[in-house]
């Protein structure tokens, strides 16, 4: 026993040792309070987008103004979801059915798109003649969707009442998993709301939205609709909860053949929305809705004066006081157009979902304007519904295992692919310009050296960490560490470094940024917007901080790439203005999806002597054509497949040198080099063109091989 009091006694004192060694060196933070600056920054855009919406609407006082409004929002958000495709053979299947009182119940599968599958319950009243008013059914984010018990409760209920009910799954969800694992039983990334924003990144890639192939799937219910003769063509609607609330708006919105709408828990203010919540799915957050002067509230603008209904909950998080700013902005709107009676407001004190309070608001309102019964009280009886498994209208259950076909990803896979061979090849100041636009950053990039402020110091063996914070626009800080070395005289070579993981991630003593310094480098490892320091606080993959930051930076026509590259670009001024610094030998090396920001900001400055990319992605088409990805939001261009891609960015930084080392795959994992170098053909022969073949190099890092066995040769001068 005493020896073993012993041990204990001397690994106690080897601990606080080893504690009070390890508290002897200041911890690397600059400084405090922010991780809500891009948030701020973003705010004050959106301020602006809202304001000046918001008088637009303020000004409007006539019928025909009003329709003008009604034009705009439709041919706007037509534009932003990347437009809608040619109308294509529905192919319509009734593949089984069964009969319960007062209804029956056909399961159904058509194409929106060709070979696109979309599974369906059509629920025909028995008790009544036809021909019936309809409602085109659209469920929220449940795993069972159009066969919940809650969505069946509403449907059998409007059934009963003499309406044609058509619902279906919206892809991800139902017999529709996008990315359905047969020996799982499952989706491979998560619930609805994941497999929408997996792809909802991707999509935007290319210039559009998983909404588009949400509300597609619902116009052409609306055309399966109008191919039967027991559907009065005059009289259908929508109704939907959740993301199915969102589908009911962008329906009304979309498309003039509804006759009435009964959005569920969706409808609020942007602003609302944004300041008491956070950005959502990705099909809920259209890219530039706010910067063109959109507004949630537009989507029942949309529709006067066609009877609609706003159905909320007052404990919801689609904030119940943007709810009801919406309400009284419609409500003005069909006074306006001479119908004040066809908007209406419903609110239950409860929280979020289709719960009974709202579904009977709907029957109501439904009775009232399409099946002349304004004396229906809408209560629900009490009955049995059907287990998931009996509304399935697949063999299997799924779309995946008994028809195969596309996804979106796949779609939008194909889409990807045109893009890449159709757009022209740019360049110059052509490139320069695409670069600038799509990011959303001025073309002309003049230096200008942004103001410092200094926040101490930490000493090392052979160099000083230096923590600053640069000002890189009017109200932004930037922290920073830079590694000065203390053995170099005179002016010396430098390298921004970047890592998205913060600034401080590769700072350690014997670290990568201390291999810099020992070789003679001048270091400057800054925080750009939405890394360390910056980075958003809360959320969880692929709903985190990232995800929120560059939904919202989207909606106000930004980019983080684009504010990024501003701090970037700032950050190579403060380096070219010090006097112990080799303006003409400043590089830049960036470690994962920071390669994205290093290469453009290299594209657009002339000036960067040298870059050097470790585990950065390959290119956007890679992304796209990828079933499954990581962590892309922080990258995302919408659009950017329509101009360019990551090789042509390399190629327009010829003839200086260029490093891909470790290029990842979309899911992070290292990727074969001899699928890479296919796709930097381009960028391979502009070197070639300028004779510096040697500088353009893809290559890799062996696992535990360090920073300068690797890139000796890249430090050389």
């Amino acid at each position: 026993m005493p020896k073993l009091r012993s041990a204990c006694a001397v690994s106690l004192v080897i601990f606080w040792i080893s504690l009070l060694a390890g508290a002897q060196e200041p911890p690397l933070q600059v400084t405090s309070g922010l991780h809500t600056e891009v948030y701020d920054y973003l705010t004050a855009i959106a301020r602006a987008d809202w304001s000046q919406r918001d008088a637009r609407i303020a000004a409007i006082h006539t019928s025909a103004e009003v329709e003008q409004r009604q034009t705009f929002i439709r041919s706007k958000i037509t534009e932003l979801l990347g437009g809608f495709p040619a109308r294509t053979p529905l192919n319509a299947k009734i593949t089984g059915g069964f009969s319960r009182d007062g209804y029956r119940v056909e399961t159904l599968v058509f194409e929106s798109r060709p070979k696109f599958y979309v599974t369906a319950d059509v629920y025909v009243p028995t008790s009544a003649k036809p021909p019936f008013p309809a409602v085109v059914g659209v469920a929220g984010h449940t795993q069972t969707s159009k066969a919940a018990a809650f969505y069946q409760h509403g449907w059998i209920s409007l059934a009963k009442r003499g309406f044609v009910v058509i619902a279906f799954d919206p892809p991800g969800q139902g017999e529709r998993i996008q990315y359905y694992d047969p020996e799982l039983g499952r989706s491979r990334v998560g619930t609805a709301t994941s497999e929408h924003t997996a792809v909802g990144l991707q999509c935007i890639l290319t210039g559009g939205n998983i909404a588009n192939y949400i509300v597609w799937d619902g116009m052409r219910a609306i055309d399966y609709l109008l191919t039967r003769s027991d559907v009065d063509p005059k009289r259908i609607a929508v109704a939907g909860n959740s993301g199915g609330g969102m589908q009911s708006a962008y329906l009304a919105a979309l498309d003039p053949r509804l006759a009435a709408a009964a959005p569920s828990c969706f409808l609020t203010s942007s602003e609302k929305l944004w300041t008491d919540f956070v950005p959502q799915d990705a099909e809920q957050n259209i890219i530039g809705f706010l910067a063109n002067g959109l507004d949630i509230k537009d989507f029942a603008l949309a529709f006067a004066p066609r009877p609609f209904d706003f159905l909320t909950a007052t404990r919801d998080f689609f904030p119940i006081s943007g709810s009801r700013a919406a309400y009284a902005e419609a409500r003005r709107i069909y006074q306006v157009m001479g119908h004040p009676e066809h908007v209406n407001f419903f609110e239950y004190n409860d929280t979020h979902g289709w719960s009974v309070p709202r579904r009977e608001a709907t029957y109501r309102w439904f009775q009232k304007w399409l099946n002349n019964r304004p004396d229906d009280e809408g209560v629900e009886t009490n009955f049995d519904v059907e287990p998931a498994s009996r509304l399935n209208a697949t063999s299997t259950g799924q779309v995946a295992t008994s028809l195969g076909g596309e996804t979106v990803q796949s779609l939008n896979a194909a889409l990807g692919e045109r893009l890449a061979k159709e757009r022209p090849t740019l360049a110059g100041d052509a490139l320069k310009r695409a670069i600038a636009s799509r990011i959303g950053i001025p073309v002309d990039h003049k230096p200008q050296v942004p103001k410092i402020a200094n926040f101490g110091e930490i000493g090392r063996d052979g160099y000083r960490i230096v923590k600053i914070a640069l000002e890189t626009e009017p109200g932004v800080q930037i922290p920073a560490l830079v590694f000065e070395p203390s053995s170099a005289a005179g002016r010396k070579s430098a390298v921004l470094y970047l890592n998205p993981e913060g600034k401080s991630a590769d700072a350690a003593p014997d670290g990568d940024v201390e291999s810099l310094a020992r070789a003679g480098y001048l270091v400057l490892a800054p925080d750009l917007r939405g890394w360390g320091e910056t980075a958003a606080l809360g959320g969880s993959f692929p709903h985190d901080g990232r995800y929120h930051l560059s939904m919202r930076a989207m909606l106000v026509g930004r980019t983080v790439v684009g504010m990024q590259a501003t701090d970037l670009l700032a950050a190579f001024d403060y380096l070219a203005a010090r006097p112990d610094v080799d303006s003409k030998r400043i590089g830049i090396f960036s470690k994962g999806n920071a390669e994205v920001v290093a290469l453009l900001a290299a594209a657009l400055e002339p000036r960067v002597h040298q870059i050097a990319c470790e585990g950065g992605p390959v290119s956007y088409l890679d992304i796209v054509r990828a079933r499954f990805h990581g962590e892309i939001a922080d990258i995302a261009i919408p659009g950017v497949l329509a101009q360019f891609d990551l090789p042509d960015v390399a190629a327009a930084i010829a003839p200086r040198k260029l490093w891909l080392v470790d290029p990842a795959m979309p899911s992070g994992e290292p990727e074969l080099l001899g699928k890479v170098t296919p796709e930097y053909q381009s960028a391979e022969r502009a070197y070639a063109g300028l004779r510096a073949q040697k500088d353009f190099r893809i290559t890799i890092r062996p696992e535990g091989w360090a920073f300068a066995k690797v890139y000796g040769e890249w430090l050389s001068r």
